[in-house]
């Protein structure tokens, strides 16, 4: 898997970062069979860049914490093109990375790693609008983030 990981502002620049969204976007290419052809970008940002792309894109107008942007979203499975499947793109803010990592009690690995999955799902088709679908996405969360170690403070591997 490709993984271009950009920055709005090239000071928040981490290698740190870069590396768990390597693992988690690897893993999930994996787990989910994607191919060494397959492309995702992933871009790290503030809660006002953020907030003009959910306000721009969702009409809500706030900050969130994650983004996705699928490039094949509602066309079929079956990819038949040149030598690259770009998947889309995912925008994190590392502002509200930091706000839920405190919130939640635990590290801002662990929460940059979630927000990547989870970003990456809502990539591949899962959703979260019904009870049903949020459960499941939950469980592939879970799933991925377990075998990559980051588990949330109290729980067992």
């Amino acid at each position: 898997m490709n993984i271009t990981i950009n920055y709005e502002q090239e000071i928040v620049k981490s290698t740190a970062y870069e590396a768990v969204i390597e693992q988690v976007c690897t893993e999930a290419a994996i787990v989910y069979g994607l191919g060494s052809h397959t492309e995702i970008s992933v871009l790290l940002c503030h809660n006002e860049y953020i907030h003009s792309l959910n306000k721009q894109y969702r009409q809500i107008d706030r900050p969130t914490d994650v983004l996705s942007f699928a490039l094949n979203e509602g066309e079929s499975s079956d990819y038949d093109g040149p030598d690259a499947n770009l998947l889309g793109d995912i925008v994190i803010s590392l502002e509200k990375v930091q706000e839920q990592a405190d919130e939640y009690g635990h590290s801002f690995e662990r929460e940059l790693a979630y927000l990547t999955i989870h970003g990456m799902l809502h990539i591949l088709g899962y959703d979260h609008m019904t009870p049903e679908d949020k459960l499941e996405m939950r469980k592939e969360e879970e799933f991925i983030l377990q075998r990559l170690g980051y588990v949330r403070a109290g729980e067992a591997l």
